[in-house]
């Protein structure tokens, strides 16, 4: 059974709101929504090997955080519906995961903290991940083949030198191998300071987590990921130029 509302495209505006949300205080939701009161473990589509909880059931700021992205982006992803399993980990997780992947600062663009998401999250063989973050890569980075390429064999995809540094680090972080001053310099080499470095490790780091999470609870990505961003979207004609005539 599908839920009301979750087969419009998902906003790009929303993906740097998911955490950011979840730090706003003193707010209560009195009410559950009809478009997400079937979420529950009684779905028909199976997106957990854990109980997916009733929203009846959450604490009112996940339930807010939740209706306020579904709202404005079309869906929820099913990482929201899973890691709600645990409600102080979720806010845990979505706090770090804000703090690395929507910060404002630093040499790092959207684009490539997902295209550093794609390669580790291939390396560890995580679907959910993958398949999530290479429709955010689509999206910020306007290529609609990279992020395939990349989780296939990123040493053969068609990336830039300073993109193949970046993920060549990323990968030695991911795999646990020992970081040496080399490397930094071959970063560095490349454009990259020391705070874009200890990014990329953060990044290779907290999704390492998630990956392993993910393969924990069987995570399912949402059918809406597969085809975002592939092509162009496209551009709605201005009011003024619908009415107006020949």
């Amino acid at each position: 059974m599908s839920c009301p509302g979750v087969m419009r495209a998902f906003r790009p505006s929303v993906l740097a709101t998911w955490s950011s949300l979840l730090l706003k205080k003193g707010r209560v939701s009195h009410r559950i929504p009809a478009s997400l009161r079937c979420y529950s473990s009684n779905e028909e589509e199976r997106i957990s090997r854990y109980p997916v909880p009733n929203k009846k059931n959450l604490p009112y700021d996940i339930v807010e955080l939740m209706e306020e992205v579904e709202t404005k982006g079309g869906f929820l992803p099913n990482v929201f519906k899973v890691l709600a399993h645990r409600p102080a980990e979720f806010r845990a997780f979505f706090a770090y995961y804000n703090a690395l992947m929507n910060k404002e600062t630093g040499g790092l663009s959207k684009a490539d903290r997902e295209l550093i998401v794609v390669a580790t999250s291939a390396h560890n063989h995580c679907l959910y991940c993958v398949v999530s973050h290479s429709a955010l890569h689509r999206i910020y980075s306007k290529k609609p083949t990279l992020a395939d390429q990349v989780t296939v064999n990123y040493k053969v995809a068609e990336l830039s030198q300073r993109e193949r540094a970046m993920l060549d680090f990323a990968l030695i972080v991911c795999r646990s191998e020992t970081v040496t001053d080399e490397h930094f310099s071959s970063l560095e080499a490349h454009g990259f300071d020391r705070e874009d470095v200890w990014d990329i490790a953060a990044i290779a780091a907290f999704f390492a987590m998630s990956n392993r999470l993910a393969h924990l609870t069987d995570m399912r990505p949402n059918t809406e990921f597969y085809n975002m961003g592939r092509q162009p979207r496209e551009k709605q004609p201005k009011p003024e130029e619908q009415n107006s005539g020949p």
